[in-house]
């Protein structure tokens, strides 16, 4: 009820506005006020906010679809893998990783090294071997970057969230 009260004084507001300017001023509307002489710009003004406040409403809610950012539930499209080894995972990527990587599900947005939401098929032995071995072998990792189950953890959580 408070939106309508605050809409109605704006829109009265707005008309007032209009009912001026179109009078050609404060005293040119004063007087057109008084001497009822603006009956014709009235009921223009009326017409105007009844096309303009049920039609173009009426053809939004008709041509309403399902589309991307109108659905009424949440979407979560984040994979949420609560176990330790993940959780370690993401941390070390964070700390190693995510400054040349770009990987959405960390809000890494690193630009040397590849998208790895865009690189494919992520395995955990796919991302093993690339931090063994230092990459594609283009010398921009170092090879070894992170070794024994720090490796294994950022491996995991690679292939559990990339793409996804």
């Amino acid at each position: 009820m408070e939106i309508v009260a605050f809409l109605t004084l704006w829109i009265l507001i707005g008309i007032g506005v209009i009912f001026v300017s179109f009078s050609g001023g404060p005293g040119r509307a004063r007087e057109a006020y008084m001497t009822r002489g603006g009956r014709t710009f009235a009921l223009l003004i009326v017409l105007v906010y009844l096309g303009i406040g049920i039609a173009i409403p009426a053809v939004v809610i008709a041509s309403r679809e399902t589309r991307l950012g109108n659905s009424a539930r949440l979407a979560q499209t984040k994979v949420r893998d609560t176990s330790p080894l993940v959780q370690d995972g993401r941390t070390l990527f964070m700390e190693n990783c995510a400054a040349c990587h770009n990987l959405d599900a960390a809000n890494a947005r690193g630009v040397t090294g590849p998208d790895l939401d865009k690189i494919g098929t992520v395995t955990p032995a796919r991302v093993l071997s690339a931090i063994r071995i230092g990459g594609t072998g283009q010398g921009r990792m170092p090879a070894g970057l992170l070794q024994g189950p720090n490796a294994r953890a950022v491996a995991t959580y690679v292939a559990t969230v990339a793409g996804k």
